[in-house]
C-alpha cells in the first residue's frame, strides 16, 4: 500500500505550491551540496595531515641516514689515509685521499651546473606555449561569434 502511495502523481494545482516546494527543495539541495562539499574538504585535510605527518617522519629517517652517511664516508677516508700512510708518509696519504675528493668534488660540481643550465629558464615554455595559443584560438572563436 506505501509502495502504491509512492508512485502516485499528485495532481497539479494553480495556486503556486508547486513552485514553492519546487523551490524549497532546490535550497534544500543547495545547502546539502555546500555541506557535502565542507565535510569533503574537512576529510581531505585530515587525509592530508595524517600523510604529511607520515611523510615528515620518513623525511627525518632519510635525514638521519644521511648524518650516518657522513660519518661512515669519514671513517672510510681515515681508513683510506691509514692504509696509505702504511706506504707513505702520514701527511702525504692526507693529502692524497684530500685531492681525490676534490677532483670527484669538481666534476660533480660541473655536471650539476650542466644539468641547471639545461633546466634555464626554470618557465615551463611548453605550457605558456599551450596557454598563448588557447587565447589566440578563443578570441578567434569570440571574433567569429560577433559577425
Amino acid at each position: 500500500m506505501a509502495e502504491e502511495q509512492m508512485h502516485t502523481q499528485r495532481p497539479v494545482r494553480n495556486d503556486g505550491s508547486d513552485d514553492r516546494a519546487l523551490a524549497d527543495l532546490m535550497r534544500d539541495l543547495s545547502q546539502q551540496s555546500t555541506e557535502l562539499i565542507r565535510q569533503e574538504i574537512e576529510l581531505a585535510k585530515a587525509e592530508l595531515r595524517q600523510k604529511g605527518k607520515a611523510a615528515g617522519i620518513g623525511a627525518g629517517m632519510f635525514g638521519a641516514a644521511g648524518l650516518i652517511a657522513v660519518f661512515a664516508v669519514g671513517a672510510l677516508t681515515a681508513c683510506v689515509i691509514l692504509v696509505l700512510a702504511t706506504a707513505m708518509d702520514a701527511w702525504l696519504a692526507a693529502l692524497i685521499v684530500a685531492v681525490v675528493y676534490l677532483a670527484a668534488a669538481g666534476v660533480a660540481a660541473l655536471l650539476g651546473k650542466g644539468k641547471v643550465q639545461e633546466a634555464t629558464p626554470p618557465a615551463p615554455e611548453q605550457a605558456i606555449e599551450s596557454t598563448k595559443e588557447d587565447v589566440q584560438w578563443t578570441k578567434h572563436r569570440a571574433q567569429t561569434a560577433r559577425q
